[in-house]
């Protein structure tokens, strides 16, 4: 999945980890996105591409696949094929944090 590469890579800014959902096409062509406009698009398209492309592999080896989900250790994809297309969640995982002295 080379799009984790391009997603981690070291950055001298901070870059928000993208939460929602994308329906695709059979073609891989967003058709819906709840996703905020200002996260990469190319990023999303690798997501895409790399979501159906594991959708076609598990075909092709006669394996149908009709859901996975990936955990990161700060982001979680999970993926459901919907009559050649799929709906992709994006859900990014936020640490706890420890209460602080006030709080106790």
């Amino acid at each position: 999945m080379g799009f984790l590469r391009r997603l981690f890579r070291s950055r001298a800014a901070v870059q928000q980890l993208p939460a929602g959902s994308l329906t695709v096409n059979r073609d891989g062509k967003v058709v819906t996105s709840t996703i905020g406009s200002g996260y990469p698009e190319g990023l999303l398209r690798e997501i895409v591409r790399d979501v159906m492309l594991l959708f076609r592999q598990a075909r092709d080896a006669q394996m149908p696949l009709a859901e996975f989900s990936i955990h990161f250790a700060s982001l979680r994809i999970t993926a459901r094929e919907m009559r050649g297309g799929a709906v992709i969640f994006l859900s990014p995982r936020t640490v706890p944090t420890l209460p602080s002295q006030s709080d106790l």
